[in-house]
């Protein structure tokens, strides 16, 4: 056992871990030695913890932190990798972040608090990096760990002792909420232009199947006939809560945090609502603490992006429906089509399958931050950082859903011939059937008997029941007149339909017509 000990201990190897977050690991340095009298075996690895593992060239090439003054060693390369994060979010902030650091620096000047000279420096560098940016030239650099880190960095090498004083009263607490406040509220905006694009196909979806009546269905079960305006005009009603509850979300998080520094303010002479005016927030958030570890306005907007592909999914997947073999009531246009890799005759409606699909996608963003928020003690805490991901995935994904449920619905048809020879099945009018009892004075529940008792007859006869006889009808029940017939069918059971929103046509124009005023959508009755 001593021997084999021995031997196990006089082995030398060096293993290169493939993780990007690990550095190689030498065994020498656990007190091993090179042998070949044995194979290596080992039950565990051990890793380098000890930032000394960064070379000392490696160490001069890194410049100092921002933040590094109390530090006597550098940061470990692992742990530089694993927190930086201007790899996700530079594209996306950049701007947000020159937009608040200039009416910092105005702010500032306002305030005594940095020379009108060194002001001017500090916007004029900004542009010269924002243009640089804009250009493809502007080089983000990770050790710089993220956006404004890298701004900041970039400008002080720029314009020397000047960009130093930009960061007076400002924490990067404050900072980032401020730059995600300002990308989420124009983010609203974008996605607000796409749920009335949609709307508006929709709405001429409507106008150009005008009287076509498609079987309703309640359980997935054949229940009422509707106009299929009337069914595209609900999708309509739905987008315009996302939109309500979008705008909502924007007038909530549309207060400044910029100047709670990193939680408790600051005691230098600022002027908070100054820098809240130049950058169009309703007022500054009132409390420090609260400014700096809000996320509820993101976790709105997550929750109304879920909402609205909840909405999208359930679109798609009647759509999806609609456009398979068995209902025959949609045709897309190739456009908007896909084939199959191995099935010629195949003819897929793709796009509103990955609607369906990234719905979930959505969700899962939302679930994301509630589980990262749920637990987080008071004010800022570095966890604060994964809330982009998810954020920027939700918007992106959400208005790539919209924009492609538009394009599809701008080309579809719908099979007006296949859909008609379909209505007399599930007998439709029913419930107008029982309607017709009801104003001949039968209480409903009566009424409800009597036509389950004329349907079960329709189903002995294998016929619709505009097809009884009426005396078949007077041998369910004596109240029954000729005038019944004026109820049956799909079209009369439509034409009886009265009620506020309903599906009866009067009621449709109507709703079509408030639409198109709304909308905007010019050239329609």
């Amino acid at each position: 056992m001593a021997s084999s000990t021995s031997a196990a201990a006089a082995v030398s190897l060096s293993l290169r871990l493939r993780s990007p977050y690990l550095n190689p690991i030498k065994f020498s340095q656990f007190g091993f030695s090179r042998s070949k009298s044995l194979p290596l075996v080992l039950p565990c690895l051990a890793l380098d913890t000890s930032a000394k593992s960064v070379s000392a060239k490696g160490e001069m090439e890194k410049e100092n932190k921002l933040w590094g003054g109390r530090f006597e060693e550098g940061v470990h390369e692992s742990v530089e990798r694993f927190t930086e994060s201007v790899s996700f979010e530079a594209e996306e902030l950049w701007a947000h972040d020159i937009r608040g650091s200039i009416a910092h620096a105005n702010m500032l000047a306002a305030q005594g608090l940095i020379t009108e000279g060194d002001r001017d420096l500090i916007i004029e560098g900004l542009g010269k990096i924002k243009t640089k940016i804009e250009t493809g030239e502007f080089v983000w650099r990770k050790d710089r760990e993220d956006v404004h880190m890298n701004i900041e960095a970039a400008l002080t090498d720029m314009i020397g002792e000047p960009a130093k004083k930009l960061h007076t009263a400002r924490s990067r607490n404050d900072q980032v909420v401020t730059d995600i406040r300002l990308w989420c509220r124009d983010a609203i905006d974008r996605i607000l232009i796409r749920i009335k694009q949609l709307q508006t196909q929709l709405v001429l979806l409507a106008l150009r199947n005008d009287g076509l009546i498609v079987p309703g269905y309640t359980h997935l079960q054949r229940a009422q006939p509707v106009l299929l305006q009337h069914l595209l005009l609900s999708y309509v009603e739905q987008l315009e809560r996302d939109a309500g509850r979008l705008i909502n979300c924007k007038e909530r998080l549309n207060f400044s945090p910029l100047g709670a520094c990193a939680l408790a303010g600051t005691g230098l002479p600022i002027d908070r609502l100054m820098t809240s005016q130049e950058l169009a927030f309703t007022a500054p958030l009132r409390n420090s603490i609260d400014a700096v570890s809000d996320r509820d306005f993101v976790l709105e907007l997550l929750s109304a992006n879920s909402i609205t592909a909840v909405h999208l999914s359930r679109l798609g997947e009647e759509w999806v429906l609609w456009a398979s073999e068995e209902f025959g009531f949609i045709i897309p246009s190739d456009s908007v089509s896909t084939g199959s890799s191995i099935m010629p005759q195949k003819k897929n409606p793709d796009p509103m399958e990955l609607v369906r699909g990234k719905s979930a996608r959505v969700i899962g963003d939302l679930i994301s931050l509630l589980v990262l928020c749920k637990g987080l003690p008071s004010a800022y805490n570095r966890d604060l950082q994964e809330d982009k991901e998810p954020l920027f995935d939700s918007v992106k994904a959400i208005i790539g859903m919209l924009e492609v449920t538009s394009v599809f619905a701008a080309n579809i048809t719908f099979n007006g011939e296949r859909i008609r020879s379909s209505l007399p099945a599930g007998y439709l009018d029913a419930t107008t059937l029982a309607d017709y009892l009801v104003k001949k004075g039968m209480p409903f529940r009566t009424s409800h008997e009597v036509v389950g008792r004329a349907v079960a007859l329709c189903i002995a006869k294998k016929c619709q029941l505009s097809d009884l006889p009426l005396d078949d009808l007077r041998g369910i029940n004596s109240i029954f007149e000729k005038d019944v017939y004026d109820f049956l069918g799909v079209e009369n059971a439509v034409d009886k339909f009265t009620s506020y929103g309903s599906t009866g046509s009067s009621e449709v124009q109507k709703q079509l017509q408030f639409w198109c005023s709304k909308l905007e959508i010019t050239g329609a009755e």
